[in-house]
């Protein structure tokens, strides 16, 4: 039988070997730079300059989705040998990815390519939250699963997906326009560090004084997964590896297994948080069997 094939896009920024060892297929979102230029996020490999930059630019970068014609270079030649494909992307709420995503199946089905052997999942989530499903998904697949096994394993992750993350301003939201309902927090007489999560836009949880509060409130967010049972875990930070080192120190401490992975988050969604984000999350252990 045919594997199942898993795709994803950049924005789960799951490390490379991850991605190499459970054959993951990634499609690039793209960083604007005003009219200068347009890159594929796949090909910034430095995100120390990439922030520098952005921490000095008076008109924030934007980004934009994959093309349909980035989705079936990808598409095609694992459809060409009669398997099926299960694609996991970003936020709907966030992105027109995964729309794009259910275009090209939809024209590789009209054009008898095999597009109706293409399941598209909205993963409502993003970044840490999107490469925990994908992994899990991708995992079922290697495993053997037939592709509707291996569409239902990404959307039972995701119910059992619960992703925090902490950012040092609202500023690049409310600049990027991605702020949500987080907006009810612009005005704030108080300097506040934000608590936020991804359910299918950004998402407000609660605000915290001080850099140190916001991170103990992640590590008690780390033992809230592990006495739920949601013992596969992530940590993920934009331009702090130091706290993110020490976040998952504590995390150890608290799951007694090492972390799926860690990773930084790179310029599409740094774009519109900006740096000093520290996150974690976790999903059900089982899912990774």
């Amino acid at each position: 039988m045919t594997r199942v094939a898993v795709v994803s896009d950049t924005t789960a920024y799951l490390p490379t070997e991850i991605v190499a060892a459970n054959q993951i297929h990634l499609v690039s979102l793209y960083v604007n730079f005003g009219t200068e230029r347009t890159e594929r996020e796949s090909e910034i490999g430095d995100f120390e300059r990439f922030y520098d930059e952005l921490r000095r630019a008076e008109e924030l970068p934007t980004t934009s989705q994959p093309s349909l014609g980035d989705f079936m270079e990808v598409y095609e030649p694992l459809l060409a040998d009669g398997g099926g494909i299960v694609s996991v992307h970003l936020s709907g709420g966030l992105s027109g990815t995964a729309d794009a995503a259910r275009q090209a199946k939809e024209a590789l089905e009209r054009d008898g390519k095999g597009g109706e052997r293409i399941r598209v999942f909205d993963s409502a989530t993003a970044c840490g939250g999107l490469g925990m499903v994908t992994l899990a998904t991708a995992r079922r697949a290697l495993n053997g699963g037939t592709l509707d096994e291996v569409e239902e394993t990404a959307h039972r992750a995701r119910e059992s997906l619960k992703m925090w993350f902490a950012i040092d301003t609202l500023e690049y939201l409310k600049r990027g326009g991605r702020i949500g309902a987080a907006s009810a927090w612009i005005g704030s007489t108080l300097k506040i560090k934000p608590i936020l999560t991804v359910e299918s836009q950004m998402t407000p949880v609660e605000r915290v004084r001080t850099g140190k509060r916001a991170f103990e409130r992640m590590v008690d967010y780390a033992r809230e997964r592990h006495e739920s049972g949601a013992d596969g875990w992530v940590v993920q930070h934009i331009q702090a590896h130091e706290d993110a080192a020490r976040l998952t120190e504590r995390c150890h401490e608290v799951f007694g297994t090492d972390p799926l992975f860690t990773s930084e988050i790179g310029p599409v969604i740094g774009a519109h948080v900006g740096p000093g984000l520290l996150g974690v999350g976790g999903v059900s252990s089982t899912h990774f069997a």
